[in-house]
């Protein structure tokens, strides 16, 4: 009986160790879980945070095409001459006509003459022009090109009378 005694209380020593260890195994499985969990709400939140960046950047870019849009709707107007000069007839180059330019247009050669060419800038109240430009008449109005290709960087509309 002794024995029997002896092996139940082993037994039942070892079903309740195992019992503990089973819940502390329980438990710590239950961290990890909680920890793996944790991780990918971070990531969750991170992605969430990336894509509410992104979604700024977006905006912001919007706002900066739209004010660009508004820039160039206002750029006709801001090029418009506030006065008016007389600068003599003008006379068209052979077998062109007067026409307006615009923005990014080249002029033809012809135009680069002496004739056609402002010097007096000064006089008709525009600011000197850059290293590289200079003002051109073309009918009543006045366009800054480059020297070398032609290229149209500015048009004020309607200088001369």
């Amino acid at each position: 009986m002794k024995k029997a005694l002896t092996a139940a209380l082993a037994a039942t020593f070892a079903v309740t160790s195992l019992g503990v260890a089973s819940a502390a195994e329980a438990q710590s499985r239950g961290d990890r879980y909680e920890q793996r969990q944790d991780r990918r709400d971070d990531r969750r939140d991170d992605r969430r945070d990336a894509r509410e960046d992104r979604r700024e950047w977006r905006q912001h870019v919007r706002e900066d095409r739209r004010e660009a849009r508004q820039q160039q709707r206002a750029y006709a107007r801001w090029q418009q001459a506030q006065r008016r000069y007389n600068a003599g007839r003008y006379y068209a180059p052979r077998g062109y006509q007067t026409r307006s330019w615009s923005y990014g247009q080249r002029m033809p050669s012809y135009y680069r003459s002496n004739q056609y060419v402002v010097s007096d800038y000064d006089r008709y109240g525009l600011r000197q022009p850059p290293r590289g430009y200079h003002y051109v008449r073309s009918g009543d109005d006045v366009v800054m090109t480059a020297i070398a290709t032609g290229l149209i960087t500015a048009v004020i509309a309607g200088l001369f009378n």
